[in-house]
């Protein structure tokens, strides 16, 4: 199996911390993981086609670029993607970041920004622009929103674990996975339609209960992190939908998160 990461921005730095992640999914299916920035520091662009995807069996697209970079698929890399989807065994993995502060009022930007508890990101920080036009144009009924901070267990800074819905999982890819990765800002998948066999939602994370913010106001505890979409009609290739700080070291690293890694890697 070749795995592909496309990510969307100048990243050095968060591509190094995925060796781990390289070495496990290179070690348990025999092929190496190859890496790629769509758009390099140099400003040299590698869209998406034909000759990326032809031995490809899993695609990764981290949506880890700003809004402000409007950053969209090109029509050509859509029509890519789509056909590809088309071929048995493949998997499209899209992983849109957090967005953070989207509302244009002072008082809930700050409310975020107390929630999340991260002095470095500032009260109103999007992503992933490219992912969405993405997921527009393949009919993903999926929205990132908000950027959530999870909730730890009891006296300790150990993430809570996940509610798996595991009945639903026909993949197998929460096999022995107990927990993801702690990260202070964390999105929502919002699903957008009330079709439920075209969205399978396989996890949801708790919320830190201490710290407020609009979502759990509404009355949620729960944020989706983890969406299967099975094939349907034209496309016979799987899509799914998790956070790209899943696939790092940066935030940490558990036995949980490298069995996820080996399922992903395994999946068939």
């Amino acid at each position: 199996m070749n795995f592909l990461q496309g990510i969307g921005g100048t990243l050095e730095l968060f591509h190094r911390s995925t060796l781990s992640f390289q070495t496990i999914v290179g070690e348990a299916t025999g092929h190496p993981v190859a890496v790629f920035q769509r758009i390099d520091q140099a400003g040299y662009k590698l869209p998406i086609d034909e000759r990326v995807l032809a031995d490809t069996d899993t695609l990764m697209v981290f949506g880890l670029d700003h809004l402000v970079a409007e950053q969209d698929a090109h029509p050509d890399e859509i029509n890519a993607i789509r056909e590809w989807l088309k071929r048995e065994g493949t998997c499209l993995l899209l992983a849109p970041h957090h967005d953070v502060g989207f509302t244009t009022d002072p008082k809930q930007q700050q409310v975020e920004y107390r929630h999340h508890g991260d002095e470095l990101v500032p009260r109103q920080q999007r992503f992933s622009q490219y992912t969405r036009s993405l997921m527009d144009a393949l009919n993903v009924p999926v929205v990132n929103q908000w950027g959530l901070r999870p909730a730890v267990v009891q006296g300790t800074k150990e993430i809570a674990p996940l509610t798996a819905f595991r009945d639903l999982d026909g993949l197998g890819l929460l096999n022995n996975v107990t927990t993801f990765n702690f990260h202070l800002h964390l999105p929502h998948y919002e699903v957008t339609t009330d079709d439920a066999k075209s969205v399978h939602v396989l996890g949801r994370q708790l919320i830190d209960p201490d710290r407020p913010h609009p979502f759990t106001t509404a009355g949620n505890k729960e944020f989706n992190c983890l969406l299967w979409l099975p094939p349907k009609e034209q496309r016979a290739g799987d899509i799914l939908l998790i956070d790209s700080t899943h696939f790092t070291t940066l935030f940490g690293g558990t036995d949980s998160l490298a069995n996820l890694w080996r399922n992903l890697a395994l999946m068939k």
